[in-house]
């Protein structure tokens, strides 16, 4: 049985690999805003578990056709926050000025990091079962001065990540703290994938690093 992680994140490896996991690797290339404009009119949970399935659904021709025995996971993440038109949710932003206006937003705030998990389970070269969930987690932010703002949207990290920003990198400066899962907010929730292949029938321990 090996854990196939459908996702390029490097914060997903490491989280797992730090937890004992070895993760077989496969980038989905989901196009997720196809995959939400797809969706009708969808609840922000909704939203990024779908683009999880999404991503797990897509790299199954090529795990079955390497593997008989494995669990895919698919996450997603974004930011559900206020914004003077009402709540968003918003992924990684799209250049330095939008992640700019969004710091300016959360500074000094609270927002609500929900990502999206999915897992499907293959047994002999088949599909033989499916689980998904979605974590929320609060995210308490601090207010940096211009300058350290500056400093972060010249390193390029927000650009690359949901929302914005970061806990396990530069971003985990300017976080107070968090109301929730510390690995969801990162990228992936262990608690969650643990109880989600609990729900397909395979248990954590024996994917473990022996």
């Amino acid at each position: 049985m090996r854990f196939v992680l459908a996702s390029q994140s490097p914060a997903r490896l490491n989280v797992l690999r730090t937890a004992g996991i070895d993760p077989v690797v496969h980038v989905s290339g989901v196009d997720e805003d196809a995959v939400a404009a797809a969706l009708p009119d969808p609840k922000p949970a909704e939203v990024v578990v779908a683009l999880a399935a999404a991503k797990a659904e897509a790299v199954l021709p090529v795990v079955t056709a390497e593997l008989t025995e494995a669990v895919v996971v698919g996450c997603d993440s974004m930011l559900l926050m206020d914004t003077p038109d009402g709540p968003e949710i918003v992924g990684k932003p799209a250049n330095t000025e939008i992640a700019r206006q969004r710091w300016l937003l959360m500074a000094g705030r609270t927002g609500e990091l929900l990502t999206g998990h999915a897992v499907v389970r293959i047994s002999g070269g088949q599909v033989v079962a499916r689980a998904q969930e979605t974590m929320s987690t609060t995210v308490r932010w601090s207010a940096p001065s211009e300058a350290e703002l500056e400093a972060y949207l010249a390193s390029g990290e927000p650009l690359h990540v949901a929302g914005g920003f970061t806990l396990d990198g530069l971003g985990g400066w300017f976080v107070e703290g968090i109301d929730g899962d510390h690995g969801s907010v990162i990228g992936i929730s262990l608690p969650l994938t643990r109880r989600l292949l609990s729900a397909v029938g395979v248990s954590v321990v024996d994917l473990w690093v022996k």
